[in-house]
């Protein structure tokens, strides 16, 4: 959506607060041990206590109230109380919601417990890449430009980009144009980022696949060549400037 008034912003403002503190509660409480079930309805409570509804049970009937991936599942991971969180496990937890008519969307891959298999590099990696990427996004800037960035910083760490996953504008739906922004640069892609604009802008930095695939259950996707991936995700407002991270109570960047 396109912000025009002072109260879209609010609701926007909102919206991404319920999301943002929902998905950092979620990820301070994550410990080894507990089901991703728990931790999903944990979630689901502080999302009712803001008075949002979950964005993939209301879009799409997802089997859960937030999305939580582990270990080799990229995203969309079904939330279950048999899946029980391992040391040293990647994690991610991808949080979406609507709130008075406004849609917000944030993520974040992080270890659960101590890093012994050594996700934490691909993690930060994710993290610098993200903030980098939104600090050259403004109004005009090419969609392909910031893609061609993005694969840039992944191959600068020896990581590559999933191709097949992207960003997206975010507002008055979970998806809304400008869709497919891409981790990579697609040459015939002449779209440029518009002031007053938001859309949810998330990373995709795998340790060997290049394509994500959906599982038999419908909704877990993984690698194409396996290995691991790690996403963060922020909604922002783009500006003349500096964008206006609306996410930024989630603590990514902290």
């Amino acid at each position: 959506m396109s912000i025009t008034n002072e109260n879209e912003l609010t609701g926007m403002q909102k919206a991404s607060a319920a999301v943002a503190q929902t998905l950092k509660a979620m990820c301070d409480y994550a410990k080894v041990g507990m089901s991703t079930k728990e931790l999903d309805e944990y979630g689901a409570k502080i999302l009712e206590q803001f008075g949002a509804k979950s964005a993939p049970a209301l879009t799409y009937n997802f089997p859960g109230w937030t999305c939580i991936s582990v270990d080799n599942e990229f995203c969309h991971g079904v939330p279950s109380a048999d899946r029980l969180l391992q040391e040293g496990e990647l994690i991610n937890i991808d949080v979406s919601a609507e709130l008075d008519g406004f849609w917000a969307d944030n993520g974040a891959s992080f270890v659960v417990g101590e890093d012994i298999h050594h996700h934490q590099k691909l993690v930060d990696a994710s993290k610098e890449i993200l903030q980098k990427t939104i600090k050259n996004i403004r109004g005009g800037v090419k969609i392909a430009d910031i893609g061609q960035l993005m694969e840039t910083e992944a191959k600068k760490r020896g990581y590559k980009v999933i191709k097949n996953l992207g960003g997206h504008g975010i507002g008055r739906s979970l998806h809304e144009d400008p869709d497919e922004l891409l981790n990579y640069r697609n040459k015939f892609d002449q779209r440029r980022f518009r002031k007053n604009s938001i859309v949810a802008i998330e990373t995709f930095i795998s340790t060997t696949s290049t394509y994500a695939t959906e599982l038999n259950d419908g909704w877990t996707m993984v690698g194409d060549k396996g290995g691991y991936m790690a996403q963060h995700e922020h909604t922002i407002m783009i500006t003349d400037g500096a964008p206006i991270i609306l996410t930024a109570e989630n603590g990514i960047f902290c």
